[in-house]
């Protein structure tokens, strides 16, 4: 394809339903197929940066779609959105990909569903097509049912791994402890946050126009059950997540008893110097004072061995054996 104009920087991929085929076409192709075919679904891939003439330019004009309601469409940092405007559904639907999250934009009408995203990184293009060979869906808002289910998919497939690695760092704290570990599990519950702070509010818009249209009398009742079955599936992937959050904060109260386990064998050990040493200490500050009985008494070298160092012997072994028989010193001795 060319890029002499702003309308060229996008590459328009065609699905053919129900096979599944695929195949490029251009912008001017693209208008005019939107505007004849009875049931078209394009894939817009749109590059990451685009010049000013493209960003002044909204992508549903570039596509032949005249809405003013559409110049959200194809533009970067929407939030979630799911509305209805007469004929044609727009949503924000957020994908998780290569560890990121990203947003791909979709249209949806009774004759087409157009998807656009940025770059390859965010494209869903080829789980759609394996859906669509599968499925076989029978207008574009199944195809675009297809779509908002392969986006909680990438949700649930994200927060299970996540999960799994929390599970084994939690593992690997028992086995030993490291501090490299405190910085995986944050990680992982940054993770976790950054799915239901992108999920949650998406959810919200969707349900409340599903559910909006499902009141409806003459919503028809096929698409009643694909509503039913993306909130049911909905409920599952924020459960989920839900899960994943849970399983951090555990793995996080795990490395916190850890280090209070250990802190309390340093305490252990501590008290253990204290009881020796304390009755030396003591010993050595009495007979270190000047009493009278001290400075005139005590003259011959018997009596400071037996008084200076006896006594400081008798009361290291005492205290030895006090600990000995203590649950302190059993206690430090299990956890070495």
């Amino acid at each position: 394809m060319g890029h002499g104009t702003s309308g060229e920087a996008m590459i328009v991929t065609v699905v053919s339903v129900p096979d599944g085929g695929t195949a490029r076409i251009s912008v001017a192709e693209a208008r005019q197929r939107l505007a004849t075919d009875r049931f078209l679904l394009l894939d817009v891939e749109l590059p990451d940066e685009e010049g000013p003439a493209a960003a002044d330019e909204p992508v549903a004009r570039r596509l032949g779609l005249e809405d003013e309601d559409l110049g959200w469409f194809g533009r970067r940092d929407e939030s979630a959105r799911a509305e209805f405007l007469g004929e044609v559904a727009g949503f924000v639907v957020p994908v998780v990909h290569d560890g990121d999250i990203a947003q791909v934009h979709a249209l949806a009408s009774e004759r087409f569903l157009v998807v656009a995203h940025w770059g390859r990184r965010a494209g869903l293009a080829a789980a759609i097509t394996a859906q669509l060979r599968r499925e076989r869906p029978s207008d574009a808002v199944a195809s675009l049912f297809l779509l908002l289910q392969e986006s909680l998919v990438t949700f649930r497939r994200a927060a299970v791994r996540a999960v799994l690695r929390v599970e084994e760092l939690e593992d690997d704290m028992f086995e030993g402890r490291r501090p490299e570990q405190i910085y995986l599990l944050s990680q992982e519950r940054r993770w976790s946050a950054r799915l239901h702070h992108a999920l949650l509010p998406y959810l919200q818009v969707v349900e409340e126009v599903i559910t909006r249209r499902m009141m409806s009398p003459d919503f028809p009742v096929e698409r009643q059950r694909l509503a039913l079955e993306f909130q049911r599936t909905a409920r599952l992937v924020l459960a989920d997540i839900e899960s994943l959050q849970d399983a951090a904060r555990r793995a996080f109260a795990s490395y916190g008893s850890l280090v209070a386990g250990e802190q309390n064998g340093v305490i252990n050990r501590l008290a253990i110097v204290s009881v020796i040493f304390l009755p030396l200490s003591f010993l050595t500050g009495f007979f270190g004072m000047n009493f009278e009985f001290l400075t005139n008494r005590l003259e011959t070298r018997d009596e400071f061995w037996f008084l200076a160092v006896g006594l400081q012997l008798v009361a290291a072994l005492g205290s030895l054996l006090l600990l000995h028989r203590s649950r302190i010193w059993r206690r430090l001795r299990d956890d070495d």
